[in-house]
């Protein structure tokens, strides 16, 4: 199932800047910086995607598929656009206000639908296709959620999705919502979200903007705050989009004001590997070690170096 017809696009850079300034409101002592600090070696970047139209081309999610293409959400032209390994775009599916894109562990891509407000009134969800046909059909594999943004695959299959409007929300291998888990799990403000030997990690900038945590699969309701990430000026945090654990375990975590923030979750020491253009999110370039791509704002999209 197609998910709709492109609408008028929501200005989501407005959207974002009106939660920084709300979330700044009534704060005391700044959050925790993520500056550099010994050891964490600043990355290099290039553009491998250049931009296009200012805030059309938006580039919300990153992902590759079983064949190494490279899939990026344009929310604003809703629909989710499909390179090859040269850069050539070769298919484009439509999908209204994409958010995160997932390959899935039956080789399907699941792409979540809605990242938008306006999910308020007309409902989100997740849709999937096959990545290798020619023209990709979208179908619904599970809706009815309102502002669905970040998602994750566990070892099993089943599917974790960041909801911005009410929070971690646990999705069955057959589609259905496991209420009770949802109901334990981190509430309004998540953003991106990854699942990690048992262990999900989250952005959330909700309650404070910038937050990024982890709690055990089986138990949601034992958080754990990794960083509560500060942007360049004094007291102002930082807006923590998607996010990225590499094998290590070292989270990676990509920022409206352009910082690549790496936590090492294990003594929770934060700093700042790359300050570029605002990100959006940021996946492992497969069989590389120590690359990445990433999503921007202006709809490039960044491969990055990381020194060991």
């Amino acid at each position: 199932m197609s998910v709709s017809k492109p609408r008028r696009p929501i200005r989501h850079g407005w959207f974002t800047a009106a939660l920084i300034a709300v979330a700044c409101i009534g704060f005391g002592a700044p959050p925790a910086s993520a500056e550099p600090v010994a050891g964490c070696v600043p990355a290099a970047a290039s553009t491998v995607l250049s931009p296009g139209v200012p805030l059309l081309d938006w580039s919300e999610n990153v992902a590759y598929d079983a064949a190494g293409n490279l899939w990026v959400s344009r929310i604003y032209r809703n629909e989710v656009q499909r390179y090859d390994g040269s850069g050539r775009l070769t298919a484009t599916v439509p999908v209204e206000f994409p958010g995160a894109v997932r390959l899935g562990p039956d080789g399907l891509l699941y792409v979540v639908y809605g990242a938008s407000p306006t999910s308020a009134i007309r409902p989100g969800g997740v849709v999937r296709f096959d990545p290798a046909a020619a023209t990709p059909r979208p179908e619904v594999f599970v809706s009815g959620f309102t502002f669905p943004n970040g998602a994750a695959f566990d070892t099993d299959g089943v599917l974790y999705v960041a909801s911005t409007a009410t929070g971690v929300i646990k999705v069955r291998r057959d589609g259905t919502v496991d209420a009770e888990w949802t109901a334990r799990a981190p509430g309004a403000g998540a953003n991106g979200i990854e699942v990690r030997d048992g262990i999900v990690y989250l952005t959330s900038n909700a309650g404070p903007l910038g937050r990024v945590m982890s709690f055990p699969v089986d138990a949601p309701e034992r958080r754990t705050v990794l960083a509560d990430l500060s942007s360049s000026l004094p007291g102002v945090p930082d807006f923590a989009d998607d996010l990225l654990v590499d094998p290590d375990g070292i989270v990676y975590v990509a920022t409206l004001s352009g910082k690549l923030v790496r936590i090492d979750p294990r003594g929770g020491a934060a700093c700042t590997v790359l300050s570029t253009e605002p990100m959006t999110s940021v996946v492992a370039v497969p069989g590389k070690p120590g690359e990445l791509l990433a999503g921007t704002e202006r709809g490039g999209v960044l491969h990055i170096r990381l020194v060991p």
